[in-house]
C-alpha cells in the first residue's frame, strides 16, 4: 500500500478511536514506539481541568495501522472486560484533590495508568475505589 494511503488510513483510525472514546474535551495523543521491529502504541489522555496526562492503554503491534486496529478494538470492548476505578490523589505541594477515572483488570494497573510518565513521588493517592457495575 503507498505511504499515503497508510497515512490516510492511520489518520481515520486515530479519529474512530477518539469517537469511540468521546472524553468531550480531554486531548487524546497517540504515541508510537519502534522498538525490534515491534511498534507500542501508547494512547494517552490529557485532562483540560487539571492539566494532567494519563495513559489510557498501551497496544503492541506490527506497525502503527495494526496497533491502532487493536485499539479500536479494545475501546469497543473495555466497558466489558474491565473494572472502572476512581482514584482521588492531588500533585505533590498541592492542597487540590483530584478525581480521575480508569478502566483496569486490576487496582494495580489502574494506578501504573495514573503513574505513567511520571515520577511516582509527585502524586499522593488518597483513594482507590472499584466503582459498581453499572
Amino acid at each position: 500500500m503507498a505511504p499515503a494511503q497508510d497515512s490516510i488510513d492511520i489518520s481515520k483510525l486515530q479519529k474512530e478511536v477518539e469517537a469511540y472514546l468521546n472524553l468531550g474535551s480531554t486531548s487524546v495523543l497517540f504515541e508510537f514506539e519502534e522498538n525490534n521491529g515491534k511498534t507500542r502504541l501508547n494512547v494517552v489522555t490529557i485532562n483540560p481541568r487539571h492539566n494532567q496526562s494519563f495513559l489510557f492503554q498501551s497496544i503492541i503491534g506490527y506497525d502503527k495501522k495494526d496497533c491502532l486496529k487493536q485499539m479500536l478494538k479494545y475501546v469497543k470492548t473495555s466497558r466489558d472486560k474491565e473494572n472502572s476505578y476512581t482514584i482521588q490523589w492531588s500533585a505533590t505541594g498541592t492542597n487540590e484533590l483530584q478525581t480521575s477515572y480508569f478502566r483496569a483488570k486490576d487496582i494495580p494497573e489502574a494506578l501504573d495508568k495514573l503513574f505513567f510518565g511520571r515520577d511516582p513521588n509527585s502524586l499522593t493517592i488518597f483513594s482507590v475505589v472499584l466503582n459498581p457495575i453499572a
